[in-house]
């Protein structure tokens, strides 16, 4: 009789809890099913930390461009290019810039067409050379533009600021990722009441450098240069290379 009374008792209580389970579902407008999971205890404590390194670019890279429109045949397209193109080179390396540090990096001689009357007409040939420009002396860059300019290149493409070895940096950047994270593990132990053991693990991710956005003017006109004439001035600024470290402690 008591034992019939028990699983009595125990279906009711069952029934409780199913028809208060309904009743919360509709209650607090939750979504089925319902997923209940369970979890070990962990051994590891694991503690993300970050580093930076702020670090002043060494090497500067101008991309430089030439431009001639309708010409009347194709070979003088290319003559006019190749007489500006050697004309700019010879002034680039005059201001102490290496000849492997000056590549072509486009040369290309194409027909140009005016639409008239629902048709393309001939009306001559374009050409364009692209030229880009490397020097490990930031003050350079300025004055490669400038020259640039005056012999005879209208567009330039871009003016851009890097850290040539950055990987030397990286180094700095993550021992302060792990300082760091050290740091944070200690703060967090101390406010948990655990004691930390020693690191089982590091994982480190670089997000990469992070760079300031490149200079770009398209045609001579375009460029700002001091009102009393002279070179641009262009600030290379700095860059931030970044480690982030995650360190795994053992819990005691």
């Amino acid at each position: 009789m008591n034992l019939v009374k028990s699983s009595y008792a125990k279906y009711v209580l069952v029934l409780v809890f199913v028809l208060l389970g309904f009743w919360a579902i509709r209650a607090f407008n939750l979504s089925l099913p319902i997923t209940v999971t369970t979890s070990q205890t962990s051994t590891e404590l694991s503690v993300v930390g970050e580093g930076k390194v702020d670090v002043t670019p060494d090497t500067a890279y101008v991309e430089l461009g030439i431009s001639v429109e309708k010409a009347p045949t194709a070979d003088d397209a290319q003559k006019r290019i190749s007489e500006r193109n050697n004309q700019l080179i010879a002034a680039i390396k005059a201001l102490g810039v290496k000849e492997e540090d000056i590549k072509t990096t486009n040369f290309s001689v194409f027909p140009s067409y005016d639409w008239t009357d629902g048709r393309n007409t001939p009306n001559g040939y374009n050409g364009n050379i692209n030229i880009s420009v490397k020097t490990t002396d930031i003050s350079l860059a300025s004055k490669i533009v400038d020259t640039a300019t005056k012999e005879g290149a209208n567009q330039i493409l871009g003016t851009r600021f890097v850290v040539d070895s950055p990987e030397k940096y990286r180094a700095e950047a993550r021992d302060k990722a792990i300082a760091n994270a050290r740091e944070q593990a200690k703060k967090i132990a101390d406010s948990l009441g655990i004691r930390l053991g020693s690191v089982t693990n590091v994982v480190e991710s670089s997000p990469g450098v992070i760079s300031p956005m490149p200079m770009y003017a398209y045609e001579k006109a375009a460029l700002s240069v001091p009102a009393a004439g002279g070179a641009a001035d262009l600030s290379a600024g700095t860059q931030t290379i970044t480690s982030v470290v995650t360190l795994y402690f053992d819990k005691r």
